[in-house]
């Protein structure tokens, strides 16, 4: 895939599980809080759609998020998700346990985040990315910058990075294409 050196492509054929950040990441990174306090999401569907074919290739999901809301685990019900992890305070140890459940390491892991509490994920994992609004300490110790912005398709071409490099985005496409 254009961009993407051939020592990386080898460590992303492998990947098996994509760990999603969400606020900032998933969504634009604003929050909004009704006049209640319920705090509200907004979601884009390419990124979602990116995720269920991900998910349709092989590729297992996982969220850890820093912050829980009811909208964010209606999203990941909705998206199939399985391995959601909210209001986590240290994304390491989240991460090691999660890794442990599934009985996997971090060269079969891909992860895209955002911001500096990413980077314990992001910097030991196979492949790592980060969205075009992330603080340069975290850019520079990414694989791959998106394109497109958080909450706007960034997700859905980190999901297509993914399954380009893996040579499923085609098998995904044409079931549409039928």
């Amino acid at each position: 895939m254009k961009g993407i050196s051939r020592r990386l492509a080898r460590r992303i054929k492998q990947v098996s599980l994509a760990i999603i950040d969400v606020d900032g990441v998933l969504t634009d990174g604003r929050l909004y809080y009704s006049a209640d306090g319920e705090q509200l999401k907004v979601f884009n569907t390419l990124d979602g759609h990116g995720l269920k074919m991900l998910a349709s290739s092989g590729v297992t999901l996982a969220v850890i998020s820093g912050r829980s809301s009811a909208a964010l685990a209606k999203r990941a019900k909705d998206l199939g998700i399985k391995h959601l992890k909210m209001g986590v305070a240290d994304k390491a140890t989240a991460y090691q346990a999660l890794l442990k459940k599934l009985k996997l390491t971090t060269d079969v892991v891909a992860s895209i985040g955002d911001d500096i509490v990413d980077l314990p994920i992001l910097m030991h994992c196979a492949f790592s990315a980060a969205v075009p609004s992330a603080p340069a300490d975290v850019a520079s110790r990414v694989d791959y910058m998106t394109k497109a912005t958080a909450g706007a398709g960034a997700v859905r071409e980190f999901c297509e990075v993914i399954m380009r490099t893996q040579g499923t985005y085609q098998t995904a496409l044409q079931q549409y294409l039928d």
